[in-house]
């Protein structure tokens, strides 16, 4: 299990790696590029397509991952008609990251209204939640609840990340370690394809951040940040927690808040301090968390790193 987890991580870090330098001169022949602007700290046209590589690692990841599990499924012993289910599930779940990434790559191309957005997230999240059983089971017993409650956690893991995504490397960076802390808890408990999903996300991840680390040449664009806080949100949702807890039944509840404050830090001061301004929460700014210690005198490179070590500790 140890080999095949450690080829997981590998294989996806170096497809990342190479569709990421394969989509960079082709986002600059399709325009797909970030250009300065007043809301953007970065003063340099820089290739956008890094979602396209990130979904297509994944994509790839989850395709291969299926075909391994069921040739190898008699053999671990894996119950039929459990894996079937869970096949059906994975499948729900390539469908709404699809429907999430072709959002984010219109977005990209045409910057769609906040509304448009929002609507078909919200249905992205409530398929997900209904279809892929991404959605949390403890502690309320009603699936209409649970299903909604769901919903909502995922679209907000989706802005989340999406308002993470103003600086170069922290992003990906902080759902690398976010996703390293869920993989070992998710390994503490015995979940297989749980953890193997957490490695496929963080070697791709790690991949992309190989030419997304300041100074970055590429950016993900909405086409990967909304896809990255998806896969976040389906992490979080789907890792069993309890079966280490040893401090009460709010532990399942606090470890993912705690793993996830940086992001939810940043989400929710910048909506503040928007709303406090008389000012669209969605209209892009400079007020990030990443933004304030970069004026503090850091350059981009220190506050990246400060932004991971906060998210570590």
């Amino acid at each position: 299990m140890g080999t095949m987890a450690a080829a997981g991580l590998l294989g996806s870090f170096i497809l990342s790696v190479v569709l990421t330098a394969a989509v960079r001169p082709l986002a600059v022949r399709w325009g797909l590029v970030s250009r300065p602007r007043h809301d953007r700290y970065h003063r340099s046209v820089v290739p956008m397509g890094g979602g396209i590589a990130l979904f297509g690692t994944l994509l790839i990841g989850i395709l291969g991952a299926l075909v391994g599990f069921g040739l190898l499924a008699p053999r671990m012993g894996l119950d039929p008609a459990d894996f079937a289910a869970r096949q059906g599930e994975l499948a729900a779940l390539v469908a709404c990251a699809l429907g999430l990434f072709a959002l984010g790559l219109w977005d990209d191309k045409r910057r769609l209204g906040p509304f448009l957005k929002l609507a078909v997230q919200g249905l992205v999240a409530l398929a997900a939640a209904a279809f892929a059983g991404v959605r949390v089971e403890f502690f309320i017993p009603n699936p209409v609840v649970t299903t909604l409650l769901s919903a909502l956690w995922i679209v907000l893991m989706v802005n989340a990340f999406n308002f993470l995504d103003n600086m170069d490397g922290a992003c990906a960076g902080i759902a690398a370690i976010v996703s390293g802390v869920l993989f070992t808890a998710a390994a503490l408990s015995g979940q297989i394809l749980v953890g193997g999903l957490a490695l496929m996300f963080i070697g791709t991840l790690l991949g992309f951040l190989v030419f997304n680390f300041p100074p970055a040449r590429i950016f993900m664009g909405d086409a990967g940040s909304l896809v990255v806080g998806f896969f976040v949100a389906v992490l979080s949702l789907r890792t069993t927690y309890y079966h280490q807890a040893g401090s009460g039944d709010w532990y399942p509840v606090l470890m993912p808040l705690i793993a996830l404050a940086v992001p939810l830090y940043d989400f929710s001061s910048v909506t503040i301090l928007r709303l406090r301004q008389g000012r669209s929460p969605f209209v892009g700014d400079t007020q990030h968390f990443s933004h304030r210690l970069r004026r503090r005198g850091l350059s981009d490179t220190q506050t990246v790193l400060t932004l991971y070590l906060a998210t570590l500790c």
